[in-house]
Protein backbone atom coordinates (compact mmCIF):
# COMPACT_ATOMS: atom_id res chain seq x y z
CA UNK A 1 0.00 0.00 0.00
CA UNK A 2 1.26 3.43 -0.99
CA UNK A 3 0.22 6.32 1.26
CA UNK A 4 0.95 9.88 0.16
CA UNK A 5 -0.37 13.32 1.11
CA UNK A 6 -0.72 15.49 -2.00
CA UNK A 7 -2.14 19.02 -1.94
CA UNK A 8 -3.52 18.38 1.55
CA UNK A 9 -5.26 15.07 0.78
CA UNK A 10 -4.04 11.81 2.29
CA UNK A 11 -4.38 9.25 -0.50
CA UNK A 12 -3.98 5.48 -0.62
CA UNK A 13 -2.97 3.38 -3.60
CA UNK A 14 -2.58 -0.29 -4.34
CA UNK A 15 -0.50 -1.37 -7.31
CA UNK A 16 1.56 -4.25 -8.66
CA UNK A 17 4.58 -4.84 -10.87
CA UNK A 18 2.47 -4.66 -14.06
CA UNK A 19 1.90 -0.93 -13.39
CA UNK A 20 4.30 1.99 -13.78
CA UNK A 21 6.04 2.96 -10.49
CA UNK A 22 4.36 0.25 -8.39
CA UNK A 23 6.11 0.89 -5.05
CA UNK A 24 5.85 4.69 -4.79
CA UNK A 25 4.25 7.59 -6.63
CA UNK A 26 6.54 8.59 -9.46
CA UNK A 27 8.56 11.75 -8.77
CA UNK A 28 7.67 13.11 -12.21
CA UNK A 29 3.98 12.87 -11.40
CA UNK A 30 4.54 14.66 -8.08
CA UNK A 31 6.61 17.34 -9.85
CA UNK A 32 3.83 17.92 -12.39
CA UNK A 33 1.15 18.12 -9.70
CA UNK A 34 3.13 20.85 -7.94
CA UNK A 35 2.26 23.18 -10.86
CA UNK A 36 -1.41 22.24 -11.28
CA UNK A 37 -4.24 24.06 -9.55
CA UNK A 38 -7.52 22.16 -9.55
CA UNK A 39 -10.90 23.82 -9.08
CA UNK A 40 -14.38 22.57 -8.19
CA UNK A 41 -15.67 23.04 -11.74
CA UNK A 42 -12.84 21.32 -13.62
CA UNK A 43 -13.42 18.59 -16.15
CA UNK A 44 -10.17 16.61 -16.09
CA UNK A 45 -8.58 13.89 -18.20
CA UNK A 46 -5.82 11.81 -16.60
CA UNK A 47 -4.28 10.47 -19.82
CA UNK A 48 -2.24 7.31 -19.24
CA UNK A 49 -3.53 7.18 -15.67
CA UNK A 50 -1.62 4.17 -14.39
CA UNK A 51 -3.17 3.19 -11.06
CA UNK A 52 -4.96 6.53 -10.84
CA UNK A 53 -2.94 9.04 -8.82
CA UNK A 54 -3.69 12.19 -10.85
CA UNK A 55 -7.35 11.47 -11.58
CA UNK A 56 -8.13 10.46 -8.01
CA UNK A 57 -6.50 13.62 -6.69
CA UNK A 58 -8.46 15.72 -9.23
CA UNK A 59 -11.70 14.09 -8.03
CA UNK A 60 -10.99 15.35 -4.50
CA UNK A 61 -11.28 18.91 -5.86
CA UNK A 62 -13.99 18.50 -8.51
CA UNK A 63 -17.09 16.37 -9.02
CA UNK A 64 -15.94 12.77 -9.56
CA UNK A 65 -18.26 12.46 -12.60
CA UNK A 66 -16.19 15.21 -14.30
CA UNK A 67 -12.98 13.21 -13.98
CA UNK A 68 -11.85 10.77 -16.69
CA UNK A 69 -8.95 8.33 -16.38
CA UNK A 70 -7.65 6.32 -19.34
CA UNK A 71 -4.85 3.84 -19.79
CA UNK A 72 -4.04 1.16 -22.36
CA UNK A 73 -2.88 -1.24 -19.60
CA UNK A 74 -5.74 -3.46 -18.39
CA UNK A 75 -4.05 -4.11 -15.03
CA UNK A 76 -3.56 -0.37 -14.43
CA UNK A 77 -7.28 0.18 -15.10
CA UNK A 78 -8.19 -2.52 -12.56
CA UNK A 79 -6.00 -0.84 -9.94
CA UNK A 80 -7.34 2.63 -10.79
CA UNK A 81 -10.86 1.31 -10.13
CA UNK A 82 -9.77 -0.22 -6.81
CA UNK A 83 -7.99 2.96 -5.82
CA UNK A 84 -10.98 5.15 -6.70
CA UNK A 85 -13.03 3.07 -4.27
CA UNK A 86 -10.26 3.11 -1.66
CA UNK A 87 -10.17 6.94 -1.82
CA UNK A 88 -13.99 7.42 -1.91
CA UNK A 89 -14.23 8.82 -5.45
CA UNK A 90 -16.15 5.95 -7.06
CA UNK A 91 -17.95 8.26 -9.50
CA UNK A 92 -14.86 8.84 -11.66
CA UNK A 93 -14.90 7.52 -15.24
CA UNK A 94 -12.18 4.92 -15.75
CA UNK A 95 -11.78 3.69 -19.32
CA UNK A 96 -9.34 1.26 -20.88
CA UNK A 97 -8.19 3.07 -24.00
CA UNK A 98 -5.18 3.48 -26.24
CA UNK A 99 -4.89 7.27 -25.96
CA UNK A 100 -8.29 8.70 -26.99
CA UNK A 101 -9.63 5.72 -29.00
CA UNK A 102 -12.33 4.63 -26.51
CA UNK A 103 -13.00 8.10 -25.12
CA UNK A 104 -15.77 10.15 -26.70
CA UNK A 105 -15.61 13.00 -24.16
CA UNK A 106 -14.41 16.49 -25.06
CA UNK A 107 -14.57 19.87 -23.34
CA UNK A 108 -11.80 19.30 -20.80
CA UNK A 109 -10.37 22.16 -18.71
CA UNK A 110 -7.32 20.06 -17.89
CA UNK A 111 -5.48 17.17 -19.51
CA UNK A 112 -2.58 15.78 -17.49
CA UNK A 113 -0.09 13.15 -18.57
CA UNK A 114 3.15 11.48 -17.56
CA UNK A 115 3.72 9.58 -20.82
CA UNK A 116 6.22 6.82 -21.51
CA UNK A 117 9.08 9.06 -22.62
CA UNK A 118 11.92 6.54 -22.67
CA UNK A 119 10.57 5.08 -25.92
CA UNK A 120 9.97 6.81 -29.22
CA UNK A 121 7.80 9.91 -29.35
CA UNK A 122 4.74 8.31 -30.99
CA UNK A 123 2.65 8.06 -27.79
CA UNK A 124 3.39 11.63 -26.69
CA UNK A 125 2.82 12.87 -30.24
CA UNK A 126 -0.69 11.37 -30.28
CA UNK A 127 -1.42 12.61 -26.74
CA UNK A 128 -0.49 16.21 -27.61
CA UNK A 129 -1.94 16.42 -31.14
CA UNK A 130 -5.28 14.80 -30.30
CA UNK A 131 -5.48 16.43 -26.87
CA UNK A 132 -5.62 19.92 -28.35
CA UNK A 133 -9.07 19.21 -29.82
CA UNK A 134 -10.34 17.73 -26.54
CA UNK A 135 -9.70 20.95 -24.59
CA UNK A 136 -12.02 23.91 -24.15
CA UNK A 137 -10.69 27.34 -25.12
CA UNK A 138 -8.59 28.30 -22.10
CA UNK A 139 -8.07 24.63 -21.20
CA UNK A 140 -4.57 23.56 -20.22
CA UNK A 141 -2.50 20.50 -21.06
CA UNK A 142 0.23 19.46 -18.60
CA UNK A 143 2.85 16.86 -19.45
CA UNK A 144 5.95 15.82 -17.53
CA UNK A 145 9.11 14.28 -19.04
CA UNK A 146 12.86 14.23 -18.56
CA UNK A 147 13.45 15.38 -22.13
CA UNK A 148 12.97 18.97 -23.24
CA UNK A 149 13.54 19.95 -26.88
CA UNK A 150 11.26 17.59 -28.79
CA UNK A 151 8.36 18.21 -26.37
CA UNK A 152 8.88 21.98 -26.38
CA UNK A 153 8.82 22.03 -30.18
CA UNK A 154 5.77 19.76 -30.40
CA UNK A 155 3.75 21.84 -27.93
CA UNK A 156 4.69 25.06 -29.73
CA UNK A 157 3.71 23.60 -33.10
CA UNK A 158 0.29 22.48 -31.82
CA UNK A 159 -0.60 25.10 -29.18
CA UNK A 160 1.37 28.09 -30.46
CA UNK A 161 3.39 28.29 -27.25
CA UNK A 162 4.29 26.49 -24.04
CA UNK A 163 5.47 27.31 -20.51
CA UNK A 164 8.21 25.03 -19.25
CA UNK A 165 8.68 24.50 -15.54
CA UNK A 166 11.61 22.56 -14.07
CA UNK A 167 11.44 20.60 -10.82
CA UNK A 168 13.56 17.78 -9.43
CA UNK A 169 15.15 17.00 -12.81
CA UNK A 170 11.83 16.97 -14.69
CA UNK A 171 10.38 19.30 -17.30
CA UNK A 172 6.72 20.13 -16.85
CA UNK A 173 5.10 21.48 -20.00
CA UNK A 174 2.01 23.67 -19.62
CA UNK A 175 0.17 24.63 -22.78
CA UNK A 176 -3.09 26.56 -23.04
CA UNK A 177 -5.60 26.29 -25.86
CA UNK A 178 -6.27 29.82 -27.01
CA UNK A 179 -8.87 31.30 -29.30
CA UNK A 180 -6.88 31.93 -32.45
CA UNK A 181 -9.17 34.49 -34.05
CA UNK A 182 -7.62 37.03 -36.33
CA UNK A 183 -8.75 40.63 -35.99
CA UNK A 184 -8.41 43.32 -38.61
CA UNK A 185 -6.54 46.27 -37.28
CA UNK A 186 -8.24 49.62 -37.54
CA UNK A 187 -6.31 51.85 -39.90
Amino acid sequence: MITETIKGFKLYFESNSDCFSPKYIDNGTLAMLAFVDFSATDKVLDLGCGYGVVGILAAKFSTPQNIFLTDVNKMAIQYAKRNAKLNNVEGVNIIQSDAYKNLDETGFNLILSNPPYHTDFSVAKTFIEKGFNRLLIGGRFYMVTKRKEWYKNKFISIFGGVKIHEKDGYYIFEAEKRDFKYYKSKS
